[in-house]
């Protein structure tokens, strides 16, 4: 499962990445008109980045998998998998409002998929389990979706209110989490 995941996000990436044109010109002018695909892209890759690395982690502190789980999983890889899309999408349309609030229906969508993955992890695994108390108050996992969902309310009242939202979230998440590292197997090589 984890390999598949990675293979999924790692092709996630590389197709967004494939979607970036090179601009026609020598100038920084000549780059003006790409910004806003080369910013969404920017903020897109941070994003797929932050949920591998929290992915792999969680994985690495899961000590077996049921099949909800792997539907969990897929129903997860399935909202990351339109990442690519809707970064197209507001990109190319220079961070219009209604594909602002698309891009934050995708991540409110991942978000709660994750959520959902980790808990049917723990019911798995027993509320008293080491990875449950890893997981502790997940201040992080519950202030996302809210945070998500003000982003797409705020897009419509001001596009870039809806996507400073967005930016938090994901520089709130780039400070290491290493609750998952505290249960992971002494043996297992990342």
């Amino acid at each position: 499962m984890e390999a598949f995941s990675d293979g999924v996000i790692a092709i996630l990436i590389t197709v967004m990445l494939l979607e970036l044109q090179v601009p026609h010109g020598t100038t920084w002018n000549a780059l003006h008109d790409k910004l806003p695909v080369l910013l969404s892209y920017v903020l897109s890759f941070v994003y797929l980045g932050i949920y591998w690395n929290n992915h792999h982690h969680m994985l690495q502190a899961t000590e077996h998998v049921s099949g909800g789980v792997l539907w969990a999983n897929l129903h997860l890889l399935f909202w990351l998998s339109l990442v690519p899309f809707t970064t197209g999408w507001m990109g190319e349309n220079h961070f219009a409002t209604t594909p602002v609030a698309a891009y934050g229906i995708t991540l409110l969508a991942a978000g709660v998929a994750y959520y959902v993955l980790q808990t049917l992890i723990v019911r798995s695994h027993g509320e008293d389990s080491a990875f449950r108390a890893a997981l502790g108050r997940d201040w992080k996992g519950k202030a996302s979706p809210v945070l998500y969902t003000a982003g797409i309310t705020a897009s419509f009242l001001n596009r870039w209110l809806g996507l400073a939202l967005y930016v938090v979230v994901a520089l709130m998440w780039l400070v290491p989490d290493r609750r998952m590292e505290q249960v992971i197997v002494p043996h297992r090589v990342d």
